[in-house]
């Protein structure tokens, strides 16, 4: 980073982690932001951020963190947690509301810990073919049977066939599909090569086709549409219960 504030990333598995140092105010912030999304962009199975070489300067830059992991809860789904800051700052986060559903572990090793076990998922690359339609409703068969959620089949399979059939028909591409629990929601996202927006369309009481997207509209809590690396990614949000 050109602002005074540097990093380092470990793409380690199943757990990424980065190592800010310098000062952390608001001029640095937007960077630390910047560096966050980005490691959040390519789907890691946790994020832990290390803070021990950061001189926190303004204590209301540490929002940056909280509003990291509320970019994060959505899609990727992807739990951010946060190691060794310095004293002074970790009283600050433990002061803060808005950081305070940021979780803050001693060192890198505990924080890794809790990442990794926060939001287990399943993950799959699937070929733009007819098939592929079958192998989502598999996986989302499988992954409420090993997490105990009977009553998400149903929804959780047709949410899932209707991204996966987006896919299939408007990007033509190779996709990943991932699923994660992170409750109280059942996540589900695909991520295509193709960078062309999402357009629910209202077809009219006549047409055959037309409608997945409002299927998925009806039946999730939450969904949308973003881009990634090299292509969009389309997530959505079941309740878990």
């Amino acid at each position: 980073m050109a602002s005074g504030i540097t990093y380092q990333v470990c793409d380690g598995s199943p757990v990424t982690v980065v190592r800010l140092a310098g000062p952390l105010d608001l001029g640095t912030m937007r960077s630390v932001y910047e560096v966050l999304d980005d490691c959040l962009a390519a789907q890691p199975d946790a994020l832990v951020v290390d803070l021990a070489g950061v001189t926190v300067r303004d204590r209301l830059a540490l929002s940056v963190f909280a509003a990291a992991a509320r970019r994060a809860e959505e899609w990727p789904a992807v739990p951010v947690v946060l190691c060794d800051p310095p004293p002074d700052a970790a009283r600050w986060l433990a002061e803060s509301t808005a950081c305070r559903a940021v979780p803050v572990r001693r060192d890198r090793t505990e924080a890794s810990r809790l990442a990794a076990a926060s939001a287990p998922r399943l993950r799959a690359r699937l070929e733009p073919v007819a098939e592929a339609c079958r192998r989502a409703r598999d996986l989302v068969a499988d992954a409420c049977a090993r997490w105990n959620l009977p009553e998400a089949v149903g929804p959780a399979s047709v949410v899932l066939t209707e991204l996966v059939a987006n896919a299939v028909r408007h990007a033509g591409t190779p996709m990943q599909v991932t699923l994660t629990l992170r409750r109280p929601y059942l996540h589900l996202a695909v991520v295509d090569g193709s960078r062309a927006g999402l357009r629910p369309r209202d077809p009219g009481l006549g047409a055959e086709g037309g409608r997945g997207l409002l299927l998925v509209r009806e039946l999730a809590q939450r969904w949308g549409s973003v881009e990634a690396v090299g292509g969009k990614a389309v997530w959505a949000m079941l309740p878990a219960n």
